[in-house]
């Protein structure tokens, strides 16, 4: 959603990074691709002035002009305004003191309000509560049933008295399901309500009748981040109508211009809560300012790609996965599909790429990346026999052939796999070897005890193919005491020690050991 905004604040970054110091024509210059980066992005003139103006006095400031790398200094000016407009810190719920804490959606007809319900209680649940969604919305057909279905799917429980279609009270529904929820054992009450087209005075009615009769902790305002200024609007006309104590953002992922994301805190007062990134019922989030921000200026979100990955992954097993990387030879196959399905269960694979710092730089690489190259590595693995997965190295041409016909794929595509498993193995060893992971350490004394078993193996059988402890004569080698060809007399080999092999004939060192001296008295 944030690409386009992303692109013009890189061009306009772009500009600063070979200037020394930045003159009041620089800054303003600057500023002036800023404002029109924000309001091609759909952000409301008010936020986009004050936004602006806030830069620009702290750009012409000491801060940067003392700065070693005043384009930097730019960049970390914009970075933390865009959190500021953002909301600051990241906001968190708030728990009634007796349960169960009661949290009310409100919002316009298709902003996405029931699946949002869904998404809400399996993040509770996950969170180690215990949630209960309540159909209240009895007017838009099939509401109550796709909240049902929305819910079985996220494994929470759904109060639904009434049909719905036009049927029921939702005033009498929403009280009713605060005593249901108390008689069992629920801790958080989250109430649907219906929705409109637009504003009026019925919408207001209704949402306020729900707010008095259940005396919510939180009204979260659902808004569709894909509708540009008139969310905005809208937003403000419930906050003075009804009121509202967060923003949830739905459609993050959608191709609008998303101005409203940054315009909606800024103009309503309201911090923005969570935000809706996908149709999943796990693309749902707490909405982190910070990382927004450094989204949008291409500087990633390793946070995020660390919680996702915690996640997805046991500790448990990482730690064993890490002992085989370390073993080298322990990795096959078959763990290598395990773990490959393990990234593809965090999301798509572009998605998580973008989440690293610089990926800004490489939208174009992004683009092409096709989570079904994923499965078709996959088929190819799984068209292999256990023993083949276990150990590769007898997958040779007549078993690579039918690899290929049970797969649906080349040959050439099963050599490539096969040739990059190996490449691969061999760098996460010397990476897992070298980085301290989880199970190296004991891994790395046992292949230290083999490397000392096999030098002693060598050495062993040198020994034993010398006669008498003595050395092999090198030619041009001229050895102190070596005068009659049988063993060398004790002694140091100045000769060899000092590189006397090099010198032109004639020159090598005396032979020292020819010398006697008298015993001391």
């Amino acid at each position: 959603m944030f690409a386009t905004l992303s692109d013009r604040l890189e061009n306009a970054f772009s500009g600063l990074r070979s200037k020394g110091r930045l003159s009041d024509a620089d800054i303003d210059a600057t500023c002036r691709e800023i404002r029109i980066a924000l309001l091609e992005a759909d952000v409301a003139l008010p936020v986009v002035k004050s936004f602006v103006a806030a830069i620009k006095e702290r750009a012409r400031g000491s801060e940067v002009a003392r700065a070693l790398n005043p384009a930097q200094q730019v960049i970390k000016i914009v970075n933390e305004e865009l959190i500021a407009i953002l909301g600051g810190e990241t906001p968190r719920l708030r728990f009634a003191k007796q349960p169960p804490t009661t949290i009310m959606l409100a919002g316009l007809q298709g902003s996405g309000k029931t699946t949002l319900a869904g998404k809400l209680g399996l993040w509770l649940r996950e969170q180690g509560h215990s949630p209960l969604l309540v159909a209240a919305d009895l007017q838009r057909p099939n509401a109550v049933t796709q909240l049902q279905i929305v819910g079985e799917q996220a494994g929470v429980d759904v109060f639904a008295p009434e049909p719905g279609n036009g049927v029921g009270d939702p005033v009498a529904v929403a009280r009713a399901s605060v005593d249901h929820a108390a008689r069992t054992m629920h801790d958080i009450v989250v109430v649907d309500t219906a929705g409109r087209l637009g504003l009026d005075d019925e919408l207001m009615g209704q949402a306020a009748a729900i707010r008095d009769a259940v005396s919510p902790e939180e009204i979260l305002f659902v808004i569709d981040a894909m509708i540009g200024q008139d969310a905005v609007t809208t937003a403000e006309a419930f906050r003075d109508g009804v009121g509202f104590t967060g923003v949830v953002l739905t459609k993050l992922d959608g191709d609008a211009r998303g101005g409203a994301a940054l315009s909606v805190r800024e103009i309503t007062g309201r911090p923005i809560m969570f935000a809706s990134t996908g149709e999943k019922l796990a693309d749902f989030d707490v909405f982190h300012p910070e990382r927004m921000a450094s989204r949008i200026l291409g500087m990633g979100d390793i946070l995020s790609l660390i919680e996702q990955a915690e996640k997805t992954f046991d500790a448990d097993e990482a730690e064993a996965m890490a002992g085989k990387l370390v073993s080298g030879d322990g990795f096959t196959l078959e763990d290598f599909l395990d773990q490959m399905m393990a990234i593809r269960r965090m999301g798509p694979i572009g998605n998580l790429l973008g989440m690293l710092p610089g990926a800004g730089q490489m939208k174009e690489a992004l683009a092409q990346v096709d989570d079904k190259d994923l499965d078709r590595t996959a088929a190819i693995i799984r068209s292999m026999t256990p023993l083949e997965r276990a150990d590769p190295r007898i997958i040779k041409g007549s078993r690579r052939v039918r690899i290929a016909n049970g797969s649906g794929v080349t040959v050439t595509e099963v050599n490539g796999l096969v040739e990059r498993f190996f490449e691969a193995r061999k760098m996460m060893t010397q990476m897992a070897g070298g980085m301290g992971m989880p199970g190296a350490r004991s891994m790395s004394k046992k292949a230290k005890g083999r490397q000392q078993q096999l030098q002693a193996r060598k050495s062993a059988k040198g020994k034993k193919g010398k006669k008498g402890g003595g050395q092999a004569r090198q030619p041009g080698v001229v050895r102190a005491g070596d005068h009659s060809g049988g063993s060398a007399a004790p002694g140091q080999d100045l000769n060899q020690l000092l590189g006397a092999s090099g010198l032109p004939p004639g020159m090598q060192l005396p032979d020292l050991s020819a010398l006697r001296f008298g015993k001391k008295k």
